[in-house]
Protein backbone atom coordinates (compact mmCIF):
# COMPACT_ATOMS: atom_id res chain seq x y z
CA UNK A 1 0.00 0.00 0.00
CA UNK A 2 1.38 3.37 -1.04
CA UNK A 3 0.49 6.65 0.67
CA UNK A 4 1.26 9.95 -1.04
CA UNK A 5 0.78 13.27 0.75
CA UNK A 6 -0.63 15.80 -1.71
CA UNK A 7 -1.28 18.44 0.94
CA UNK A 8 -1.26 18.61 4.74
CA UNK A 9 -0.96 22.27 5.73
CA UNK A 10 -3.34 24.25 7.89
CA UNK A 11 -3.30 26.99 5.25
CA UNK A 12 -2.01 27.93 1.83
CA UNK A 13 1.08 29.67 0.51
CA UNK A 14 4.05 28.94 -1.70
CA UNK A 15 4.52 25.12 -1.61
CA UNK A 16 1.71 24.80 0.97
CA UNK A 17 -1.50 22.91 0.14
CA UNK A 18 -4.37 21.85 2.37
CA UNK A 19 -5.21 18.30 3.28
CA UNK A 20 -5.41 15.51 0.74
CA UNK A 21 -3.88 12.03 0.96
CA UNK A 22 -3.69 9.60 -1.97
CA UNK A 23 -3.77 5.87 -1.15
CA UNK A 24 -2.34 3.83 -4.02
CA UNK A 25 -3.83 5.50 -7.10
CA UNK A 26 -7.56 5.13 -6.49
CA UNK A 27 -8.43 6.35 -2.96
CA UNK A 28 -8.35 9.90 -1.64
CA UNK A 29 -8.71 10.91 1.97
CA UNK A 30 -9.96 14.51 1.90
CA UNK A 31 -9.94 16.76 -1.11
CA UNK A 32 -8.19 19.99 -0.20
CA UNK A 33 -6.02 22.17 -2.42
CA UNK A 34 -3.38 19.44 -2.51
CA UNK A 35 -5.32 17.87 -5.38
CA UNK A 36 -3.62 20.40 -7.65
CA UNK A 37 -0.56 18.16 -7.40
CA UNK A 38 -2.31 15.47 -9.48
CA UNK A 39 -2.25 15.32 -13.24
CA UNK A 40 -5.55 14.98 -15.06
CA UNK A 41 -4.71 11.34 -15.79
CA UNK A 42 -3.97 10.70 -12.10
CA UNK A 43 -7.26 12.35 -11.14
CA UNK A 44 -9.14 10.06 -13.51
CA UNK A 45 -7.87 6.98 -11.61
CA UNK A 46 -9.51 8.03 -8.34
CA UNK A 47 -12.56 5.90 -7.55
CA UNK A 48 -13.25 6.68 -3.87
CA UNK A 49 -12.98 9.86 -1.80
CA UNK A 50 -13.29 9.65 2.01
CA UNK A 51 -14.01 13.04 3.56
CA UNK A 52 -13.24 13.77 7.21
CA UNK A 53 -15.54 16.80 7.55
CA UNK A 54 -17.07 19.69 5.66
CA UNK A 55 -14.59 22.51 6.28
CA UNK A 56 -13.28 24.23 3.18
CA UNK A 57 -9.63 23.29 3.58
CA UNK A 58 -10.61 19.61 3.34
CA UNK A 59 -13.02 19.89 0.41
CA UNK A 60 -11.89 22.83 -1.73
CA UNK A 61 -10.20 20.76 -4.41
CA UNK A 62 -12.47 17.87 -5.20
CA UNK A 63 -15.39 19.80 -6.79
CA UNK A 64 -12.89 21.08 -9.34
CA UNK A 65 -11.39 17.60 -9.71
CA UNK A 66 -14.81 16.36 -10.81
CA UNK A 67 -15.12 19.16 -13.33
CA UNK A 68 -11.66 18.35 -14.69
CA UNK A 69 -12.19 14.64 -15.36
CA UNK A 70 -15.90 13.97 -15.84
CA UNK A 71 -15.38 13.23 -19.54
CA UNK A 72 -12.58 10.73 -18.81
CA UNK A 73 -14.37 8.30 -16.50
CA UNK A 74 -17.11 5.75 -17.13
CA UNK A 75 -18.17 5.01 -13.55
CA UNK A 76 -18.89 7.57 -10.80
CA UNK A 77 -16.44 8.51 -8.09
CA UNK A 78 -17.94 7.46 -4.76
CA UNK A 79 -17.86 10.12 -2.05
CA UNK A 80 -17.89 8.63 1.47
CA UNK A 81 -18.59 10.78 4.52
CA UNK A 82 -20.77 11.09 7.58
CA UNK A 83 -24.41 11.80 6.67
CA UNK A 84 -24.16 15.27 8.21
CA UNK A 85 -21.15 16.06 6.02
CA UNK A 86 -22.86 14.85 2.86
CA UNK A 87 -25.87 17.00 3.68
CA UNK A 88 -23.67 20.10 3.93
CA UNK A 89 -21.98 19.31 0.62
CA UNK A 90 -25.25 18.71 -1.18
CA UNK A 91 -26.93 21.83 0.20
CA UNK A 92 -24.06 24.28 0.08
CA UNK A 93 -21.58 23.11 -2.59
CA UNK A 94 -23.25 20.89 -5.18
CA UNK A 95 -26.36 23.07 -5.35
CA UNK A 96 -25.98 24.72 -8.80
CA UNK A 97 -25.26 28.03 -7.07
CA UNK A 98 -21.75 27.40 -5.77
CA UNK A 99 -21.01 24.41 -8.04
CA UNK A 100 -22.95 22.09 -10.37
CA UNK A 101 -24.52 18.97 -8.94
CA UNK A 102 -22.25 16.32 -10.38
CA UNK A 103 -24.42 13.57 -8.96
CA UNK A 104 -26.59 14.13 -12.03
CA UNK A 105 -23.93 15.25 -14.53
CA UNK A 106 -23.18 14.60 -17.32
CA UNK A 107 -26.49 12.70 -16.94
CA UNK A 108 -28.67 11.23 -14.22
CA UNK A 109 -28.05 7.79 -15.70
CA UNK A 110 -24.28 8.19 -15.80
CA UNK A 111 -23.16 10.72 -13.17
CA UNK A 112 -19.59 11.48 -12.26
CA UNK A 113 -20.31 11.53 -8.51
CA UNK A 114 -22.14 9.23 -6.12
CA UNK A 115 -22.83 10.10 -2.47
CA UNK A 116 -22.51 7.21 -0.02
CA UNK A 117 -23.10 7.82 3.71
CA UNK A 118 -20.71 6.15 6.13
CA UNK A 119 -21.06 5.88 9.87
CA UNK A 120 -18.33 5.92 12.53
CA UNK A 121 -17.32 2.35 13.28
CA UNK A 122 -18.16 1.20 9.78
CA UNK A 123 -15.47 -0.58 7.74
CA UNK A 124 -15.45 -0.61 3.96
CA UNK A 125 -13.45 -2.99 1.78
CA UNK A 126 -11.93 -1.30 -1.27
CA UNK A 127 -9.89 -3.87 -3.19
CA UNK A 128 -7.37 -5.23 -0.69
CA UNK A 129 -7.69 -2.19 1.60
CA UNK A 130 -10.04 -1.86 4.57
CA UNK A 131 -11.06 1.70 5.44
CA UNK A 132 -12.54 2.29 8.89
CA UNK A 133 -14.29 5.52 9.86
CA UNK A 134 -13.67 6.75 13.43
CA UNK A 135 -15.61 9.51 15.19
CA UNK A 136 -13.49 12.42 16.44
CA UNK A 137 -14.15 15.68 18.32
CA UNK A 138 -14.28 18.78 16.13
CA UNK A 139 -16.47 21.86 15.71
CA UNK A 140 -18.59 20.06 13.10
CA UNK A 141 -19.36 16.34 12.75
CA UNK A 142 -16.01 14.84 11.80
CA UNK A 143 -14.15 11.59 11.39
CA UNK A 144 -10.71 10.10 11.18
CA UNK A 145 -9.82 7.02 9.16
CA UNK A 146 -7.76 3.88 9.68
CA UNK A 147 -6.61 2.08 6.53
CA UNK A 148 -5.03 -1.35 6.36
CA UNK A 149 -4.14 -4.03 3.86
CA UNK A 150 -2.37 -7.35 4.33
CA UNK A 151 1.00 -5.76 5.01
CA UNK A 152 0.51 -2.49 6.86
CA UNK A 153 -1.78 0.07 8.43
CA UNK A 154 -2.02 3.79 8.99
CA UNK A 155 -4.45 6.17 10.65
CA UNK A 156 -5.30 9.81 10.00
CA UNK A 157 -6.99 11.84 12.72
CA UNK A 158 -8.53 14.50 10.52
CA UNK A 159 -9.28 17.65 12.53
CA UNK A 160 -9.88 16.97 16.21
CA UNK A 161 -9.06 17.82 19.77
CA UNK A 162 -9.14 15.88 23.03
CA UNK A 163 -11.25 12.75 22.67
CA UNK A 164 -11.40 9.07 23.57
CA UNK A 165 -13.04 7.65 20.44
CA UNK A 166 -10.00 7.84 18.17
CA UNK A 167 -7.67 6.16 20.61
CA UNK A 168 -10.14 3.48 21.65
CA UNK A 169 -10.74 2.57 18.00
CA UNK A 170 -7.03 2.36 17.25
CA UNK A 171 -6.37 0.29 20.36
CA UNK A 172 -8.89 -2.33 19.24
CA UNK A 173 -6.48 -3.34 16.47
CA UNK A 174 -3.28 -5.32 16.87
CA UNK A 175 -1.08 -2.95 14.92
CA UNK A 176 -0.58 0.61 13.73
CA UNK A 177 2.46 1.39 11.61
CA UNK A 178 1.91 5.08 10.89
CA UNK A 179 -0.15 7.76 12.63
CA UNK A 180 -0.82 11.15 11.04
CA UNK A 181 -2.36 13.46 13.60
CA UNK A 182 -3.08 17.15 13.61
CA UNK A 183 -1.65 19.81 15.91
CA UNK A 184 -2.94 23.05 14.50
CA UNK A 185 -1.83 25.58 17.09
CA UNK A 186 1.18 26.13 19.39
CA UNK A 187 0.71 25.85 23.13
CA UNK A 188 0.58 29.61 23.63
CA UNK A 189 -2.68 29.56 21.65
CA UNK A 190 -4.25 26.76 23.67
CA UNK A 191 -7.41 28.79 24.37
CA UNK A 192 -7.99 29.29 20.65
CA UNK A 193 -7.11 25.65 20.03
CA UNK A 194 -9.77 24.48 22.48
CA UNK A 195 -12.37 26.90 21.10
CA UNK A 196 -11.75 25.71 17.52
CA UNK A 197 -11.49 22.08 18.70
CA UNK A 198 -7.99 21.45 17.44
CA UNK A 199 -4.99 19.95 19.17
CA UNK A 200 -2.07 21.94 20.46
CA UNK A 201 1.09 20.08 21.57
CA UNK A 202 0.08 19.87 25.23
CA UNK A 203 -3.35 18.44 24.46
CA UNK A 204 -1.98 16.05 21.87
CA UNK A 205 0.70 14.74 24.22
CA UNK A 206 -1.92 14.05 26.88
CA UNK A 207 -4.10 12.13 24.42
CA UNK A 208 -1.24 10.10 22.98
CA UNK A 209 -0.80 8.54 26.42
CA UNK A 210 -4.08 6.70 25.67
CA UNK A 211 -2.56 4.94 22.64
CA UNK A 212 -1.03 1.51 23.29
CA UNK A 213 0.73 1.36 19.89
CA UNK A 214 4.05 2.98 19.06
CA UNK A 215 3.72 3.97 15.40
CA UNK A 216 5.73 6.41 13.35
CA UNK A 217 4.19 9.78 14.23
CA UNK A 218 3.76 12.64 11.77
CA UNK A 219 2.16 16.02 12.48
CA UNK A 220 -0.28 17.60 10.03
CA UNK A 221 -2.47 20.70 9.75
CA UNK A 222 0.19 23.02 11.17
CA UNK A 223 -0.75 26.67 10.85
CA UNK A 224 1.53 28.53 8.39
CA UNK A 225 4.23 30.45 10.24
CA UNK A 226 3.92 28.28 13.36
CA UNK A 227 5.28 25.02 11.99
CA UNK A 228 8.70 25.01 13.66
CA UNK A 229 7.27 26.07 17.02
CA UNK A 230 4.56 23.40 17.00
CA UNK A 231 6.98 20.64 16.02
CA UNK A 232 9.50 21.70 18.68
CA UNK A 233 6.81 21.81 21.36
CA UNK A 234 5.50 18.39 20.36
CA UNK A 235 9.01 16.91 20.49
CA UNK A 236 9.41 18.37 23.96
CA UNK A 237 6.09 17.09 25.30
CA UNK A 238 5.60 13.73 23.56
CA UNK A 239 7.51 10.94 25.28
CA UNK A 240 8.43 7.63 23.65
CA UNK A 241 7.54 8.51 20.05
CA UNK A 242 9.79 10.18 17.50
CA UNK A 243 7.91 13.21 16.14
CA UNK A 244 8.17 14.25 12.49
CA UNK A 245 6.54 17.01 10.49
CA UNK A 246 4.39 15.80 7.60
CA UNK A 247 5.10 17.61 4.34
CA UNK A 248 3.49 17.74 0.95
CA UNK A 249 5.25 15.27 -1.33
CA UNK A 250 5.99 12.76 1.43
CA UNK A 251 5.47 9.13 0.42
CA UNK A 252 5.12 6.03 2.56
CA UNK A 253 5.06 2.32 1.73
CA UNK A 254 3.06 0.20 4.14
Amino acid sequence: MELRVLGCSGGIGVSLHTTSLLVDDDILIDGGTGLAELSREEMSLVRHIFITHSHLDHIAGFPMLLDSIFDLIKTPIVLHARPETLQVLQQHIFNWLVWPDFSCLPSVEQPVLKFQPMMPGEQLQVGNRTVEMIAVNHSVPAAGYRVQNGSGSFAFSGDTTTNDTLWEALNRHDDLDLLIVESAFPDQERTLSEKARHYCPQLLAQDLEKLRHRPRLYLSHLKPGCEETIVAQCRHRIVGLPVERLCGGDRFTL
